[in-house]
């Protein structure tokens, strides 16, 4: 597979001086986060991936104007990972640099035969080759890869590669919804999904919806309700965190099926697949069964794995099998599109926060043969209010960063790779644009994240955009 300006293969990660950019001044330099850091060891070096279906051709020149004109000018994505070997205790740093748009902005030379003949799988051959292609660091990580020709659901594709390190993927994909415009007014930036006005549960704040007591027996009502669930939530993160260690210190695994990957599996190539849900559906099965979102794609997923073991098995599903899932939670409050806008207008950082800062949650999911599909969204919506009632994201963030200050960046990679090797998969779900939008002018069919370099063979990730999800 031939690219522009020459071979298939990217050149090998580079040691970088620090010396040759130190001139740019202190101010352009920050520490790489731990969580950034982690991303950087060879068994856990994961790249972000994500596909856009476009509505029509690619315009390359307007695509080009348009990321000089913003992604090239954020923060991370105009700056190297350098290392100053002059310190006792060398750690990366983010330095300033200049961005040549078309070292970023790839457009490889297909077989027009292949493209014509089947083109969704000439798009999921060229997606799956980039998780074999190691990233050129002497230049910022991230790449944009144009694919321009008509798949069965879009007119052409983009696919934007960037090094975990720069950013966890909900902070990525807002940066990335932050350089596109309503498709209904292309002044604007457009809008995602609210939080405002959604009822919490659990007994505290079902008070407000109890008859009113007198005001002593309303304050005692509290009180004790409280306590309730303060003691609910310290026993289940107790349990949680148990749980949790044991599986990254290889005490408890998960039994060995066709959805776990073998030893290496972070280093083989990966196949990237998208489907798309119209989000209408998911939502009339949510109010269905009384639940969440989040819930119905839970209980999608497990009655998905469930139908593909048992036909590939050919057991009868009388025993359930339990397999757990790796959840990565973002506990970092992510910038809002008009602070990142700004961001890119200015260059500067302008005091939002960035960067990697995850938690990690084991999620169960239980193969097994309901005659009701909708028994697998039930099951599912217990297993999430349990987690809910639960602080382990948040735990284990901490306790990785006790483990990472105090034994070092190998222990901490060590513990993280022990825990997503001792279970089978990983799952996310995330929230995109409300309404459609344009990207530098080009109107955007679906997008499709995922992500490779993790030590599963699996991974489910939802994303959600206007009236669909994939």
């Amino acid at each position: 597979m031939d690219r522009r300006r020459g071979s298939a293969m990217r050149k090998p990660a580079l040691e970088i001086d620090a010396t040759r950019t130190a001139a740019a001044g202190e101010e352009e330099e920050e520490p790489v986060s731990p969580t950034g850091r982690l991303f950087l060891e060879p068994h856990f070096s994961c790249h972000i991936v994500s596909v856009s279906g476009l509505g029509g051709a690619v315009d390359l020149p307007a695509v080009r104007a348009g990321l000089e004109a913003s992604l090239a000018r954020h923060p991370r994505f105009c700056s190297l990972q350098v290392l100053d070997e002059q310190q006792e205790d060398p750690r990366p740093k983010w330095v300033r640099t200049t961005v040549n748009i078309d070292d970023h902005v790839i457009v490889p030379n297909l077989d027009p035969t292949a493209t014509s003949a089947d083109p969704d799988r000439a798009l999921e051959d060229y997606v799956s080759s980039l998780s074999t292609l190691p990233m050129d660091q002497s230049r910022p990580l991230w790449e944009l890869h144009v694919l321009d020709f008509p798949t069965s659901e879009a007119a052409a594709a983009l696919v934007l590669r960037v090094h975990h390190s720069v950013g966890d993927g909900v902070s990525l994909l807002s940066l990335f919804i932050a350089c596109t415009r309503r498709a209904s007014d292309e002044a604007s930036l457009p809008a995602l999904p609210t939080t405002a006005g959604r009822r919490r549960a659990g007994p505290v704040y079902a008070l407000s919806s109890r008859p009113r007591l007198s005001p002593s027996w309303d304050a005692l009502a509290a009180f004790a309700a409280w306590i309730v669930s303060f003691l609910v939530l310290l026993w289940h993160t107790v349990v949680d965190v148990a749980c949790f260690a044991a599986t990254a210190t290889s005490i408890l695994g998960d039994p060995p099926t066709l959805f776990k990957g073998a030893e290496g599996v972070e280093f083989r190539p990966k196949r990237f697949m998208n489907r798309t849900l119209r989000l209408d559906d998911v939502k009339y099965v949510k109010n269905a069964v009384n639940c969440t979102i989040n819930d119905v794609l839970l209980g999608v997923t497990s009655a998905a794995l469930s139908r593909y073991y048992l036909r590939k098995t050919g057991e009868s599903g009388s025993e359930t099998i339990k397999v757990r899932s790796t959840l990565l939670v973002n506990l970092r409050k992510t910038p809002g599109l008009h602070t990142l806008a700004t961001m890119m207008e200015s260059g500067k950082d302008n005091g939002a926060q960035w960067g990697n800062r995850l938690g990690y949650m084991i999620l169960p999911f239980h193969i097994a043969n309901h005659d009701d599909p909708l028994e697998y969204v039930r099951k599912a919506a217990q297993v999430a209010r349990r987690k809910k009632s639960s602080m382990e994201s948040a735990f284990t963030f901490w306790s990785g960063s006790v483990v990472l200050k105090i034994f070092g960046i190998k222990a901490a990679a060590s513990l993280c790779y022990g825990m997503m090797r001792n279970t089978t998969l990983s799952f996310s779900n995330v929230a995109g644009p409300t309404e459609q939008v344009v990207f530098y002018g080009h109107p955007i069919v679906y997008i499709a994240p995922s992500v490779y370099g993790h030590p599963h063979a699996l991974t489910m990730h939802y994303q959600s955009y206007a009236i669909l999800s994939s």
